[in-house]
């Protein structure tokens, strides 16, 4: 009987190598991302930091640095609506690589992701028609109003904790459009999409925002990767080099946000 020829010496340094690079991948996220030559983003449609221009395309200025930092990897990135509610769970399953779509940093996201450092300024505000606008200027005037919100978002924890009426909805630009048709009394959304989205000059010119409703505290934007992720510090170090080359600011003015973005 024939018997197999042994492996040389090459071969099986080419096979060891093989090996240590899967390894490699498998514990580090950056070589995961570079291995698939791409950056999956977990987004919603949320302007003024995602949403599509009038071929399609991500645009925005969390759209846009992420387009960056896929670069600076040597990969492309990848834009995916996700269901908000379902965020962790999209992460750990790796249908995507990470949620960067104004995501306030709060006590669930940062146990259950690891997230770069915060680079947004950010409040809940209560957005209303603005013919009623007068009405609703405290948040104690506000108690009976029916809210649409955003599932698994900073708005509908902000009107959870305040014990008020709300219905959950699939996102931020869904909520506007329950106000807008009155099927909805209110909506409590990011104050920066609130900015880009609301009052003269944009499509909602029907509507205004008028009391935030964590004003004092405020919240932050980060980004979040799968815990333990090597992403997180890759992305830190990015954002660092891009606030010094002052491509990061330059993006910031370009959507309007520069008064929110926090200092490197």
């Amino acid at each position: 009987a024939e018997t197999a020829a042994a492996e040389t010496p090459a071969a099986e340094e080419t096979e060891a190598a093989s090996e240590e690079a899967a390894q490699t991948a498998a514990d580090s996220d950056v070589a995961y991302v570079q291995a698939n030559g791409k950056l999956v983003v977990g987004i919603t449609d949320f302007a003024p930091m995602d949403y599509q221009d009038e071929n399609g395309e991500w645009i925005g200025f969390d759209a846009d640095m992420a387009k960056a930092f896929a670069k600076s990897l040597g990969v492309e990135a990848e834009f995916v609506e996700i269901d908000w509610d379902n965020k962790i769970m999209e992460l750990g399953a790796k249908t995507i690589d990470c949620v960067w779509n104004g995501m306030t940093l709060t006590d669930e996201v940062t146990s259950a992701m690891s997230c770069s450092n915060a680079y947004c300024n950010n409040s809940q505000v209560v957005v209303v028609p603005a013919d009623k606008a007068a009405d609703f200027q405290s948040v104690d005037a506000c108690s009976a109003l029916n809210f649409a919100v955003e599932s698994g978002s900073a708005g509908k924890a902000e009107v959870e904790k305040l014990g008020y009426s709300f219905t959950e909805v699939k996102d931020q630009a869904t909520a506007l459009m329950e106000v807008a048709a009155g099927t909805a009394d209110a909506a409590v959304i990011d104050s920066l999409m609130a900015g880009a989205m609301v009052g003269e000059g944009t499509g909602y010119d029907s509507l205004t925002y008028t009391v935030s409703l964590n004003a004092e505290e405020g919240e932050q934007y980060g980004v979040g990767f799968r815990q333990g992720s090597d992403l997180a510090q890759a992305l830190n170090d990015f954002f660092a080099a891009s606030y010094a080359d002052g491509s990061m600011v330059e993006c910031a003015e370009t959507y309007g946000i520069q008064a929110a973005l926090i200092a490197r």
